[in-house]
């Protein structure tokens, strides 16, 4: 982030959304931005590398889409598509061009911010359970987790960004 720029939410944006909902867009919106400036100088080779055995920034982005999608269907109160279960299996396969990544993560956080607009009327206490072991939780808890965890797999795309790119030339 350049000196002078805000954060998405200090903004002032989706003033139209609840508090808890407009966090969870804003966490998103934080998201693609720092994937964006860190990863985006990226080589497709540098995208698949997992220095020092850590997980590659291509896996770091891809569960990201895969994971907040899964999170979302859990919180609508389905279950997961065999397409979502066979993207859930691929994150980890090397890409042969690693920015179309931050494309596809693009597009994903824009329907996972539709999504997540959509439970403006709905009560977020509602249970839900999630996975194949049903364990409970809330649409509230979901949608929380949709914004920790994509916080929490920039971090580590970022770190690793930052020690790849540390290593250029000695790889």
């Amino acid at each position: 982030m350049a000196t002078g720029e805000l954060e998405p939410w200090m903004r002032g944006t989706y003033g139209d959304v609840p508090a808890v909902l407009r966090a969870v867009i804003h966490a998103l919106e934080q998201a693609e931005e720092d994937l964006h400036r860190w990863c985006g100088t990226l080589t497709d080779a540098e995208w698949n590398l997992q220095p020092h055995e850590m997980a590659s920034v291509a896996f770091h982005v891809r569960h990201l889409a895969g994971s907040t999608d899964r999170l979302l269907t859990y919180a609508e109160g389905k279950q997961l598509s065999s397409e979502q279960l066979e993207t859930m299996r691929n994150e980890g396969a090397p890409l042969a061009v690693g920015a179309a990544v931050i494309t596809a993560l693009t597009a994903s956080l824009a329907e996972a911010k539709r999504r997540v607009k959509a439970f403006a009327d709905k009560d977020l206490e509602a249970p839900r359970a999630l996975g194949r072991k049903q364990l409970p939780t809330s649409v509230g808890g979901l949608l929380v987790h949709v914004a920790e965890h994509a916080a929490r797999h920039v971090g580590q795309a970022v770190t690793t960004t930052r020690v790849v790119i540390a290593q250029r030339g000695s790889f």
